[in-house]
């Protein structure tokens, strides 16, 4: 009987299909959408070791992660999502320029103005936002050719001139006590400018005369003139933090301080790879390290400036007068012209030099 009733339920019951679905997960969803997108997107070849890129692309200690040479412009631009010894280079300053892109709505949420007091302070911003963007693309695309790699480090170099300047106007106006602007206010920025366009051309000269293995005095070229620049460029600031308490924006300013000298041991030094050839060719390597630091300096330095602005900004006019403001700022188009002319002089001698060794 019992049988005969399992066997009168089974003819009873409708027949169901079984359907199994795939389980869904982000990996399966990632896997299909890259399938989808793999044929409109130029394939990107993986990275290279240092013998198979020549000389001038490699740097010292770093074994692997380089990106083969002559590829089309597309590949480097799309290399930004891809795993190389230059993607935290490049990552760390866009983020710091997208943070100081927000700051341009100003410290007050309205705006930078384009009046005499704020002026100093936008023009700080965007020698920021220069030297963040110039120094991304020179290690984005400088893989291209020698001659790219030239021409972007040279415009890197410019950035940094810009830079220079741009935190002497603004550290010089917001920053410095009334003693130190008695004392050398009338010499500075004449003395600024010249040094950051020293800077400039003794790293373009240094980038083109010297060629791996680079000697010591290549370092020196690059250094002594950035370090003789920087100390001129953060007097007002050292004064004021030796003379006065340390309270409000003076703490933020000993933090940038304190990040910017250590960027440049990394930058002096190749620690850690130095130790162990191979370990960092990706993540971890100085350069990486000296940029990380750098990005983290500058955003503090812009927080501290702002600070200075908002507590000081009542008295600037009546301190400094309108027209010598304006004749500050309007020295800061005249420097970055010199460096583009200077920058764009050393490309010339370097195309020429390639065309002479490719005879």
């Amino acid at each position: 009987p019992h049988l005969s009733s399992l066997s009168l339920s089974l003819s009873l019951s409708p027949i169901m299909p079984q359907v199994s679905l795939p389980p869904l997960s982000a990996h399966s969803l990632y896997l299909s959408a890259s399938a989808k997108l793999r044929p409109l997107l130029p394939s990107l070849p993986p990275p290279v070791r240092d013998v198979d890129v020549p000389p001038l692309f490699r740097e010292p200690y770093i074994l692997s992660g380089y990106r083969p040479p002559g590829l089309p412009w597309r590949c480097y631009l799309l290399s930004l999502f891809q795993l190389h010894n230059e993607t935290l280079n490049v990552w760390s300053h866009l983020l710091a320029a997208g943070v100081l892109g927000v700051s341009l709505q100003g410290p007050e949420g309205r705006g930078l103005s384009l009046d005499a007091a704020s002026l100093p302070l936008l023009l700080y911003v965007l020698s920021a936002l220069t030297y963040l963007s110039c120094s991304a693309a020179a290690h984005l695309l400088q893989a291209h050719s020698e001659l790219a790699h030239y021409s972007l480090f040279f415009l890197d170099y410019v950035g940094v001139a810009i830079y220079q300047y741009g935190c002497a106007l603004a550290l010089s106006v917001y920053s410095a006590e009334p003693a130190w602007t008695l004392a050398v206010g009338q010499v500075f920025l004449p003395a600024a400018a010249i040094l950051s366009w020293l800077s400039c051309t003794s790293c373009c000269v240094a980038k083109l005369c010297f060629r791996r293995p680079y000697p010591l005095c290549r370092k020196l070229c690059q250094v002594v003139p950035l370090g003789v620049a920087y100390l001129l460029d953060v007097s007002p600031l050292a004064h004021r933090l030796a003379t006065t308490a340390w309270t409000g924006s003076s703490t933020l300013h000993g933090l940038q301080v304190a990040l910017f000298l250590l960027a440049a041991c990394f930058f002096s030094c190749p620690v850690p790879e130095r130790c162990s050839p191979g370990r960092y060719d990706v993540i971890g390597h100085a350069h990486q390290l000296f940029h990380l630091l750098l990005a983290l300096c500058t955003l503090a330095q812009q927080e501290a400036l702002f600070h200075d602005f908002l507590s000081r900004r009542p008295a600037l006019l009546r301190r400094f007068g309108e027209e010598r403001l304006l004749l500050a700022c309007a020295s800061f188009p005249c420097l970055a012209l010199c460096s583009a002319l200077t920058a764009l002089t050393m490309r010339g001698r370097a195309r020429a030099r390639l065309k002479k060794e490719q005879r």
